[in-house]
């Protein structure tokens, strides 16, 4: 019977039948094997094939099928191996927040770089925009207006005031979206204000960091009343750069894809290479490339190790 993964626990499965039945299934042994070079062979959102659905201790996956997505990083636990996150997703969502906590830049172009290099269309979102000066929106309009100008959806909503919920509403309509970011960020809140059903567990800020408290312990999938589903996953603190080299990077920067091809070298970093076309729009300072993801650009290629690829 073929179903598709909804919650993972590690040990244990729950999928939802393609009848609409839910059910706890283990993995078969098979799929145990050393050398695996992710630390989930099965992620939430994966379609698998299931046996022996009608024996609650015995029904097990038989079968995972190929994805036709899927997002991945560093296994929290296994440095060297990769986790998947999700898989067959038709978009992701990035919840961030300006302050309480404060989402850095440098995180949301990993998150937006690892979305291309796995070809999932990605939407930026920043929560508690009530918490803002007026100081504050104007540099967040800033930001947004950056991330707009080469493409990404990008826009501020309050939970706690119900702004902005329409708009995201109509983006989450009939497809399966990851949502992700920060611990602390809102997810949890924003998932139970949208669908009051699901009831998610929630949890404050910590007073004495600033950094949010872990709610959601497994990646879990929720079907929405109006078509679609939402993947929830557990706060990530860091986000590492996977499987991307060097010489491939600045392909995953939209404004610099789309330049690249002037440059008078074919393999130029972009960093002091002659005749090189993103140099040059940045000397000309058009704001075709800013310098806050020209700087992301640079702190990420810092952290690929050459010697691994």
């Amino acid at each position: 019977m073929q179903a598709t993964v909804y919650k993972s626990t590690g040990s244990w499965y729950q999928v939802k039948t393609e009848t609409g039945l839910f059910a706890s299934v283990r993995l078969a042994g098979k799929f145990k094997i050393d050398g695996l070079s992710t630390s989930n062979p099965v992620a939430v959102g994966d379609w698998v094939t299931v046996a022996g659905i009608d024996h609650v201790d015995t029904a097990i996956i038989t079968e995972i099928h190929k994805r036709k997505n899927h997002v991945v990083r560093v296994s929290p636990q296994r440095k060297k191996q990769h986790h998947i996150i999700a898989a067959n997703l038709d978009q992701s969502v990035l919840i961030a927040t300006y302050k309480e906590p404060k989402t850095s830049t440098g995180f949301i172009d990993r998150f937006l770089i690892t979305c291309e290099a796995y070809h999932i269309p990605a939407v930026l979102v920043f929560n508690k925009t009530d918490l803002l000066t007026a100081a504050d929106h104007e540099a967040l309009e800033q930001c947004l207006e950056r991330y707009r100008a080469i493409g990404y959806r990008s826009f501020g909503i309050s939970v706690h005031e119900k702004k902005g919920i329409d708009v995201l509403l109509d983006i989450l309509h009939d497809k399966t979206t990851l949502l992700s970011g920060h611990s602390g960020v809102g997810k949890s809140t924003l998932i139970n204000t949208l669908f009051p059903d699901f009831a998610l567990r929630t949890g404050a800020v910590s007073a004495w960091s600033g950094k949010g408290l872990h709610t959601t312990t497994f990646a879990e999938m929720f079907d929405l009343p109006e078509g679609g589903a939402v993947i929830d996953t557990p706060g990530i603190r860091e986000l590492g750069l996977v499987d991307i080299a060097r010489e491939e990077l600045s392909h995953y920067f939209p404004e610099m894809r789309d330049r690249m091809n002037d440059c008078q070298f074919n393999n130029c970093m972009h960093i002091n290479e002659p005749g090189c076309s993103i140099k040059k729009a940045m000397a000309r300072d058009d704001d075709s490339i800013s310098i806050e993801r020209y700087q992301s650009y640079l702190n990420m290629l810092d952290s690929i190790d050459p010697v691994s690829y």
